[in-house]
């Protein structure tokens, strides 16, 4: 006999909730417009500063005591440490249960829409997630199991091929064009390229796996190809809120969409002048064009800036002030003035630039100011080089937000390796570092020649002699690295280190950079800039020597590990969303800030200013803008102009900061710079 089951539905008590939260006591006038709005398509504008994680928190409070379900709400930001500060406050400020809120990353919300629906897609629900490692390593194997066709010696890395699969789903363009435009050198491959992003997408399927993309890339493809599933997703959330709106690409920002397609109720905060993931694939257009997407749109803008004196606030203003598409805004403090300007800095080069921060920066310490409380930032990791050696001889801790110290990186490591073994022969380490570069050699190959090598009374002389030892697949290689390590050992290049880096670097190095690494442009310049460092040696020896000891001082330095107070270097795109009490700002001239590229095509000089102005308002009390007149590097001397971002700020808005003997020096420039550098004398 059949059992009769009834069903009994749990609901939620409803109740009408009494605000426990003050909003016009705890909120300035341009946050609460925002948090109390009405429903419809809303778009906030920001500005650095201005408490954005404030409003948000609040906006979900204010729903929630309303009478908003906290399962009716979803609320997107790009770290999941930020989903939970916000949603922890949110907790504090209404005392109500809010578990059942819909917070986190893009992916996180991903995976919680794919689980229910993976048979859509031809998945299981209990599907894996594969982390970087786990996609790589597949990448890898889809590789190997290319069949009918001879696999070019300088064929893409799984990270590269990885870089290219994610930034066409992430900016939905065809594969071919990403190849096309970012790694131009790889175009004749194409096809095999295609395939196996096609194989890696079977296998993915095959092992019930996706990777991070897919959670959205599934989302997208569930939303827009099965009407019921995005109708129940798109009802039940009456409330969808967005941080970081400016940082989304193109899959997210069509996503967002979807999701808030029944309500409309979508709230996107964010601030289009600190706009400057590009390279990762974030579009500019999603934030200047949300008002065509939504006509009935209302903007809101919070320009009160709670960071900055109002010295550096009339700098940043000036410093976006010349960008065109923008949606215009004026940072106002509410702090008071210290009555101090921010200092411009005209210095002699990379050398006296080092020496006037790390001075500075003893002195700001003699003042009171924590170590922890002041930052360097540059447009590049590279530019800090010669700062890294100044701060490390002067034994000013530091920590570096951009990546690691810059002789540590992996690409310098393998450049030396050549040198110390001109040097010196029966270097194992650097044998085995730089064996492992040459295509075709594994790690059994390189135990068999280092064996033939320790046991040579000459190594470099007989490396010929070696070949018998190279798989027949590699002796081409092997045969252009013993010609390389050859050419080192005249007498030219042991005497001048700069063109042995050089050299190392245009016979084979520079092309694994670009098989390798995704950001081989920037490991590129890199290298270029410790061959410019290495003009100041006249030998070989000297140059390496030098390294030995710095990296001497650098464990020597007392407390190192235990001692929390360091200085700060970034990049300035690694250092959004900090802030620091005194802020330098280094290599502020054309070419490098911005870019020579962005100097040629006007977004991108747009999207350079963006990131001038982020750097800016890094600053809570001192700002110093420096830049240099000359550099001598490995093509011989340079004269350099001060950046472009600098003439376009306003002359009583900042200091001018000379120091004694650049007045002196700058007598000896060409033309061209002196009438440059008048603009700041």
């Amino acid at each position: 006999m059949d059992q009769t089951v009834k069903r009994y539905q749990l609901r939620s008590e409803k109740r009408v909730l009494q605000k426990r939260v003050n909003y016009e006591a705890e909120l300035n006038p341009q946050q609460l417009e925002v948090v109390t709005a009405a429903d419809g398509p809303i778009l906030v504008i920001a500005g650095a500063g201005s408490g954005k994680t404030r409003a948000i928190t609040y906006r979900v409070s204010w729903l929630l005591e309303s009478g908003i379900n906290p399962n009716e709400i979803l609320l997107l930001t790009f770290t999941n440490k930020a989903a939970r500060e916000m949603i922890h406050r949110v907790a504090l400020l209404t005392e109500l249960d809010i578990r059942q809120l819909w917070g986190g990353t893009f992916h996180h919300v991903g995976n919680l829409l794919l689980r229910p629906n993976a048979k859509h897609l031809g998945l299981n629900s209990s599907f894996t997630i594969l982390d970087q490692g786990d996609a790589k390593d597949l990448l890898t194997a889809c590789v190997a199991e290319l069949k009918g066709e001879k696999k070019d010696k300088q064929f893409p890395s799984a990270d590269i091929l990885q870089d290219i699969i994610s930034f066409s789903i992430n900016t939905t363009n065809e594969l071919e064009a990403i190849v096309r435009l970012r790694y131009p050198h790889f175009e004749p491959l194409t096809s095999q390229i295609l395939a196996i992003a096609q194989r890696y997408a079977e296998k993915k399927r095959e092992m019930n796996a996706v990777d991070f993309d897919d959670l959205l890339l599934g989302c997208k493809y569930l939303l827009e190809r099965h009407p019921e599933i995005r109708n129940h997703y798109a009802s039940k959330f009456k409330y969808v809120l967005v941080d970081e709106y400016q940082d989304t690409n193109k899959l997210q920002a069509d996503l967002i969409d979807q999701l808030a397609s029944v309500h409309r109720n979508v709230m996107v905060v964010g601030d289009d002048s600190q706009s400057i993931y590009s390279f990762r694939g974030a579009n500019f257009a999603n934030i200047m064009e949300f008002p065509n997407r939504y006509p009935d749109v209302r903007m809101y803008k919070l320009e009160l800036n709670y960071r900055s004196t109002p010295e550096i606030l009339n700098l940043a203003n000036d410093a976006i002030a010349a960008n065109e598409h923008q949606f215009s805004k004026t940072l106002t403090p509410t702090r008071t003035s210290i009555q101090w300007k921010p200092a411009i800095i005209p210095l002699r080069d990379a050398a006296q630039q080092s020496e006037f921060v790390a001075q500075r920066i003893l002195e700001l310490q003699d003042e009171g100011i924590s170590l922890q409380e002041i930052a360097i930032l540059y447009r590049a990791h590279f530019h800090s080089m010669e700062l890294q050696l100044e701060l490390t001889r002067r034994g000013i801790p530091f920590v570096i937000h951009s990546g690691v110290r810059f002789f540590e990186q992996r690409h310098i490591k393998d450049v030396v390796a050549y040198l110390k073994i001109i040097m010196n022969p029966y270097d194992e380490l650097s044998w085995r570092r730089i064996l492992l570069l040459i295509p075709g050699i594994g790690t059994k190959t390189a135990d068999k020649l280092w064996s033939a090598i320790r046991n040579e009374h000459d190594p470099l002389s007989h490396l010929a002699g070696f070949s018998s030892l190279i798989p027949k697949a590699s002796k081409g290689a092997w045969k252009q690295f013993t010609e390389l390590m050859q050419e080192l050992t005249h007498e030219g290049f042991l005497q001048a280190p700069s063109a042995a880096i050089e050299h190392v670097f245009k016979n084979g190095y520079d092309q694994y950079l670009e098989a390798k690494f995704p950001d081989y442009k920037t490991r590129r310049e890199d290298i270029h800039q410790m061959s410019t460092f290495a003009l100041g040696f006249d030998s070989l020896q000297r140059f390496l020597t030098e390294l030995s000891l710095l990296g001497q001082i650098e464990s020597e330095e007392p407390g190192k590990e235990a001692s929390q107070d360091h200085l700060r270097l970034s990049t300035i795109h690694q250092a959004k969303g900090l802030e620091w009490q005194v802020v330098f700002i280094i290599y502020m001239v054309d070419g490098r800030f911005p870019s020579l590229y962005s100097l040629k095509e006007r977004d991108a000089l747009e999207e350079e200013r963006r990131l001038f102005y982020v750097g800016v308002t890094r600053a809570k009390t001192q700002l110093y803008l420096s830049y240099v007149l000359f550099s001598e590097n490995y093509q011989g001397p340079y004269f350099y102009r001060p950046s472009t971002f600098l003439k376009e700020l306003n002359a009583e808005h900042y200091e001018l900061w000379q120091i004694d003997d650049t007045l002196e020096m700058s007598a000896g420039l060409p033309e061209y710079v002196k009438d440059e550098n008048k603009y700041f004398q």
